[in-house]
This record gives C-alpha cells, structure tokens and sequence, in this order.
C-alpha cells in the first residue's frame, strides 16, 4: 500500500464509514428478508439474520446521532439495537443447520444487559457502558461460534467446520479489542466517531468482516441446500434410511476392504404378510407399518452400521467388524424389539413381525452380490419355517 493510499485509509472520516456500514446492513437486510419470505431453505435462520442486520444498522445509526436525537435514543437505544443484533444472530445459527432457534441463551445475555445500562448514567465516564455494550455482544458471538462448531462437525469435515466459523470468531476478535482497549487506552474509545487511528482501523475492519460474515452465512445456507439434496440423493423418502443404490455402494465399499481383514455380515429383513396388511388395512397403513419397522429396528444399530431399503418391505443392515456370531445377535434384537412393537391403524390393532437372514462375507466371495444372495436365501429360509425367525446361512 502506498503512503498515499495508507494515508487516506487512516484519515478516513469516521461518521463516513460508520453510514457506509449501516447503508451494507440495511442491503443486507433486504437480502435476507427476501430470501426468509421466498425460500422454504432455512427462512428462521433467514429471518433471524435480517433482523440482526435491520437491528445494527439501527444500532450504529443511532450511534451517529448522539447530541442530535434525545440521550435516550441516541445512547440506550442504540446499544439496546445493538445487543439485539447479536442475540438474533445468536438465535438464528442453530438454525442454519435445522436447529431449534437458541432464543432462551441470547434473551439470558441481552435482558441482563440492558437492565444494566439501563442503570448505568449515559454522562461523565462512558466507558462503563461501552464495556457492558461489548461484553454482552462478545459473550453472544463466543456463544455462536460454539453452537456453529458443534453443529457443523456433525456435518462437514472438522478443518471446513473451522473454516466457516472464522467470520464469527474475527467478529468475536473484533469486540474484544474494543472492550480492552477500553481498559487499555480508554481516552481512544469513549466515542467510535472520533478520528484516530484505532476507530478508524477498527471500523474499516468492521465494514469487511461485516461483508465476510453476511457471505459465510450465505454459504452455510447453500451448503445446507446442497447436503439437503445429497441426503435426498441416497435416502429412502418414505423411511429415511439409505436407499437401494447408497446402500449398495456402502456394502460394496466394505466388500472392498475384506482382504485387509475387516469382516462384515449382512442382515435381510422382510416384514411378514405385508401384502395381507396392505389389502386389508390399505396403503398408508402398510406405508406407516414400514415407518413403524424402522422404529423398532434403528436402537438396535450401531452408528458405523448401514440400514438400507432394497424395495417394498425388505431391508438390509450392513455390520462392519461383525462376524455371523454378532449378525445373530443384532437380529435376534430387531426380532424381538418389532415383536413387543404396538402397530394400531385407525383403531385397528395389527402385530408386525419379520423375517431375518444372516450372511458373514467370506474370502471367497467374489462380490458382494454373494454375500448377499446368501442373506436372501437363510431370510427366506426363515420365511420357511414360520416367519418371525432368524436364519443364518449355513
């Protein structure tokens, strides 16, 4: 940067950047607005983050009329606004993952917050104020940046998980400075429309991260979308367990890896006289009949097992690191947890049972189509012998 340019960079006024700011928040505003009410992707989140823009823009608005607008707009009001930016925001990142709305944590920091400045005299030494301003905004955004952690490595890789809360911690960063410096060097601070050097870095770097921080949001939602259509790509619309082609792919994978030592064993799953309930009890009690099998089924698998749908009412659970031994176990527990199952359709009982087939892949087996033709054989085997029946293959 040339000493020109570094020159008018620093010299910039104040009262300038602090509209420009509040001119982008406003934009941004409308733009999360319009996309809250034209969007059925996040729109609480959507309009959690119109709102928390609308309310800084009205925040660093006020800030500029201090000594125009009466004390009460110009002082408490503004930093009522501002604090409630952070709680909407706060409340809304939860949302971008299709979390419940934190409303409880950001109203426990903001209304604490504003009794206080509501006590505190807004004359003589300002400071007080200030720090209370950017403790309460910094405790929201630290809240934030937890929440947004937690919930996005449940989602994407921990390095993307880190990547995408950097806006939120640069925003934590920023208001930190500005609470130390009003212990550090506080004759700088009193005021954001003075010209000095730090006010004038400190609000060019919220004007970027402002941006930053509105885009990273942007992204977390379209990231969302994208996942949302991913997961609709490999799951079974009806039961949400994977489909026939992701399901597939999984055990497939797996197969892959049976040469390095690492067993797996297959479980097939046919719900007996399906057709019967279906002629009898009609369609959507059959659809809610197979919703009601995968109840019963799910607390018996392992977060690094796959629960799959082949078609009509037969599943399979793909076990990694499970030999024929566990196979039985794990179905002989779905066997019975769909036993014990209550199935009532418009006050029409109906007991629901299955029929399960076990298959441990073997070294010899060429594909995994194998492996799972045995599974189908010993389920059908088990069709034989009554129903409600677990089978290995011999």
């Amino acid at each position: 940067m040339s000493a020109a340019l570094s020159e008018a960079f620093l010299l910039a006024d104040p009262l300038t950047l602090l509209m420009a700011i509040v001119l982008m928040l406003l934009a941004a505003s409308v733009v999360w607005w319009s996309m809250a009410a034209g969007t059925t992707v996040a729109p609480r989140a959507s309009m959690c983050l119109a709102v928390a823009n609308a309310l800084l823009a009205g925040g660093l608005g006020t800030d500029a009329l201090r000594g125009i607008a009466p004390d009460f707009v110009g002082y408490w009001g503004s930093d009522l606004l501002a604090i409630g930016a952070f709680a909407a925001l706060r409340a809304g990142v939860p949302a971008i993952v299709g979390e419940p709305l934190a409303w409880r944590s950001a109203l426990a920091v903001w209304l604490p917050a504003v009794a206080l400045l509501a006590l505190l005299p807004y004359e003589g030494d300002m400071h007080w104020p200030v720090r209370v301003v950017h403790l309460a905004m910094g405790a929201l955004v630290a809240m934030s940046c937890i929440d947004a952690w937690r919930q996005l490595r449940r989602h994407v890789r921990p390095a993307l998980s880190a990547l995408l809360i950097t806006p939120l911690f640069a925003v934590f960063l920023l208001l930190a400075t500005r609470l130390i410096e009003s212990f550090w060097q506080p004759a700088q601070t009193g005021d954001v429309r003075q010209l000095n050097e730090f006010n004038v870095i400190w609000l060019w770097m919220t004007l970027l991260i402002s941006l930053v921080l509105n885009a990273t949001m942007a992204c977390l939602i379209v990231m969302r979308l994208v996942l949302s259509i991913h997961r609709l790509t490999r799951r079974d619309p009806l039961t949400d367990v994977y489909n026939r082609r992701a399901l597939s792919e999984a055990i497939a994978t797996e197969h892959a890896q049976l040469q390095r030592g690492r067993p797996y064993a297959l479980v097939m799953i046919d719900m007996d006289r399906f057709k019967q309930l279906n002629d009898t009890l009609g369609h959507a009690a059959g659809d809610a009949a197979l919703c009601r099998l995968i109840e019963a089924l799910k607390p018996c698998v392992r977060d690094v097992d796959r629960l799959g749908r082949l078609g009509g009412e037969e599943f399979c659970a793909l076990l990694p690191l499970t030999d024929v031994v566990g196979g039985l176990l794990v179905a002989e527990r779905m066997r019975a947890n769909l036993e014990e199952s209550v199935f009532v359709w418009q006050g029409h009982p109906w007991p629901l049972t299955a029929s399960f087939g076990i298959a441990e892949a073997r070294s010899d087996d060429a594909s995994a189509d194998a492996v799972l033709g045995r599974a189908d054989r010993a389920m059908y085997r088990a069709k034989a012998q009554g129903r409600n029946v677990v089978q290995a293959d011999d």
